[in-house]
């Protein structure tokens, strides 16, 4: 009877942790920036120009 309640007890804990999972918003994994949003930080901090910027956002553009 024991061992029931045991396998009743841990289905209901599998359950809950495949619902809680499901929930909106929930961390899904690493965030990758794009290119752009990577050379827009590297000009916003000055490290590159904005002729290198633009010829760099342009090239990935192709």
């Amino acid at each position: 009877m024991l061992r029931i309640w045991i396998i009743i007890i841990l289905i209901g804990i599998i359950i809950y942790a495949l619902f809680r999972s499901r929930r909106p918003g929930h961390y899904e994994g690493p965030y990758t920036e794009s290119a752009v949003e990577i050379l827009q930080k590297r000009y916003a901090k000055g490290e590159i120009t904005k002729e290198e910027f633009e010829r760099m956002k342009n090239d990935l553009r192709r």
